[in-house]
Formats: C-alpha cells, sequence, structure tokens
C-alpha cells in the first residue's frame, strides 16, 4: 500500500484589481478561497490562504479509510493603491499677503495593506494666475478636521510619514503665504501628492519581499501614487472715498462768507468679491469752522453726535467718525455733515 506523505508548500498570491487581471498572466491553484473581511481592498496582505485534499477509499475489513494530501498555503500579497482628494468645498478665498492660509486635503490608503505614504506639495502650477508662497505640510493630528496651529503635526519627509491601515485616512494641510500683488478674481492651484512608501511604478511591478505581512508588494491601478488639487481664490475689496461740498449764504446764495453753512457730503464705495471688515470713514472739522450740532446722517438718516449708542455716528468735539461695519464689493454709503463758517 502506498502511504501519502504530507508536506507543506507555500506560495504568495496577489489578489489583484480586475483591471490588472488582463495586464499579468498568472495561474495560481487554488481549489477553495477564504474572505477576509476587508469590503474595499479585498483580502489583507499576509492573510495565509490553507487547503488540504482529502482522499478515501473502503479498506479490505469494509471500514472507510481517509488520507490527507499535503496543506498547501499561500500568502496574500499587498497591493500598493492610495487615493488623494482634496476636502474644501470650492475655491478658499483669501486675500493679498494673506499668512497661514490652509488647504485641507484627505490621504486614503486604498491598498490592502499597511503602508506609510510621503507627501510632497506643488504651489508652483501651470495655467493658474499666481503662486502662494509654501509654508508647510501639516497632519491633522487631532483629527477634527481643523488646522489647529501648535497641536497638529508638522510633516517632515520620512520622518513621520502617515502610516495608514487599509482604508484608513487622514487629514493632511498644505499652509501657504499669499503674495502681495495677485488682484480680487486671481486663482491659484496647489496639489498635495502622496505615494507609497514601499515603491511605486506602472500596475504589476512588483517589490520582492516587501508586502504587509511578509509577502510581495505589487503596485496597484493607482500606480502606487496619486495627487489632487486645491485652489485659493483672492477676494479683495478696496474703497474709494468722493467728498464734496455745497454751501449756503445767509443772503440766499453761495459765497462764502461767515454764518455761511457748509454741507459736507462723503461718498464711500467699495469694489471687489471681498470684503474690507469694520469699515470707518472719519473726518476732520476744518479750521475756521464751527460743526452744527446732530447734523450728522448716513444713507440720509440722523445719526447721534455721541458714541455711546449703537447708531454708528459720533462727534467728538474735533472729528466726526461714522462706523460703516464690514462692507463687501459694489455697495455705496453716503454720509453728511454741517459746518458753519466762523
Amino acid at each position: 500500500m502506498t502511504t501519502l506523505r504530507p508536506f507543506e508548500t507555500a506560495q504568495h498570491l496577489r489578489i489583484l484589481p480586475a483591471a490588472l487581471i488582463s495586464a499579468m498572466a498568472f495561474v495560481v491553484p487554488v481549489i477553495a478561497l477564504a474572505q477576509d473581511a476587508n469590503p474595499s481592498a479585498g483580502t489583507l496582505a499576509g492573510t495565509p490562504i490553507e487547503n488540504t485534499a482529502r482522499v478515501s477509499y473502503d479498506g479490505a475489513n469494509g471500514n472507510r479509510i481517509e488520507r490527507e494530501s499535503n496543506t498547501a498555503t499561500i500568502i496574500v500579497d499587498e497591493i500598493l493603491d492610495v487615493g488623494v482628494e482634496s476636502t474644501d468645498p470650492g475655491d478658499v478665498g483669501t486675500q493679498p499677503d494673506a499668512t497661514q492660509q490652509v488647504l485641507t486635503y484627505t490621504v486614503t490608503n486604498n491598498g490592502n495593506g499597511q503602508e506609510a505614504f510621503t507627501l510632497t506639495p506643488d504651489t508652483a502650477r501651470p495655467g493658474d494666475d499666481f503662486d502662494p508662497d509654501f509654508v508647510q505640510i501639516v497632519i491633522d493630528t487631532n483629527d477634527n478636521g481643523v488646522f489647529d496651529p501648535g497641536v497638529d503635526e508638522v510633516y517632515a519627509a520620512g520622518s513621520n510619514d502617515p502610516l495608514l491601515a487599509p482604508d484608513g485616512n487622514v487629514t493632511i494641510f498644505i499652509i501657504s503665504n499669499i503674495p502681495s500683488d495677485p488682484v480680487d478674481g486671481n486663482r491659484a492651484e496647489v496639489t498635495l501628492a502622496a505615494a507609497a512608501v514601499t515603491g511605486t511604478g506602472t500596475p504589476g511591478t512588483t517589490f520582492d519581499g516587501a508586502g504587509d505581512g511578509g509577502g510581495d508588494a505589487v503596485v496597484g491601478t493607482t500606480g502606487a501614487d496619486d495627487d489632487a488639487p486645491g485652489f485659493f481664490l483672492v477676494q479683495a475689496a478696496s474703497v474709494s472715498l468722493q467728498k464734496s461740498a455745497q454751501v449756503a449764504d445767509p443772503f440766499g446764495g453761495e459765497t462764502v462768507v461767515p454764518g455761511s453753512v457748509i454741507t459736507y457730503t462723503l461718498v464711500a464705495t467699495i469694489t471687489g468679491s471681498g470684503t474690507l471688515p469694520n469699515l470707518t470713514v472719519g473726518d476732520p472739522i476744518p479750521e475756521n469752522t464751527t460743526y452744527r450740532p446732530e447734523t450728522l446722517t448716513l444713507e440720509g438718516a440722523a445719526l447721534t453726535d455721541t458714541d455711546a449708542d449703537a447708531d454708528g455716528g459720533a462727534f467728538d468735539g474735533t472729528a466726526i467718525a461714522v462706523q460703516l461695519g464690514d462692507l463687501t464689493g459694489d455697495q455705496t454709503r453716503t454720509i453728511t455733515f454741517q459746518v458753519e463758517v466762523n
């Protein structure tokens, strides 16, 4: 009688995306595969897939005799895949000379093994209107999706490359300063690239023995690297102030004599797509004139001379002031007040 002698064999199994299967010719003789739980990337890298065959026959005494084959063990290799996307809801508004401006991205490990990724910014993109000045990449250490200076960790390539589990992701911030020359409506592209530390290349490229769990590492459909753009949009605003004067003399004319009343009109015009915060207009009372109390108006509505109320107008004895608040482009505000010639 021939005795079956069990023995162990081990191979590597590469669970590849469908797009790669047509590009690579290989056959793995497996009778049955047991799937590990990982819905997007497939069976986890390093998972052993074992199969043992059985044979049985009737013995001379009528008993059923069974024998087992050797166990064929196949190790699942690691697929290297990554995805990068901008997670800002749209262009991020900014202004000339603004500092510490933030664009937000997400890096996702789309492979089936634990993998670290290097991060690279690019602020000098072709085809946009200006190039921001790169400051640093920051990792969202506390995972709240918001850049927290002094809390989130500054990225240094090769020392704290994000290490992600399969399906794991991390939020990344690119911090930039805006130069002084962009104008309203200018747009700048800033790209974040991520690449697998194990290696990149054309899909199907293999790194022997470099996979998570002891198998090989195989480059997936992304080439094991990816990038995504984010955008700054300059939303600048400017204000111009036009002043005019109308004279009424005591005789019903327009001569400037003692007792004449001068009505000054100030028109503030805001242009651009940005916002001017806490806009305030002030005007000193000219020499040889006296301010006429309670003549200050905004958009035709009377303002008090005291700054103790909430109407925004005030006279401090030497000048008038009107607080206009935060104003965006394509708006005007008209202020009037009167003085009398001494």
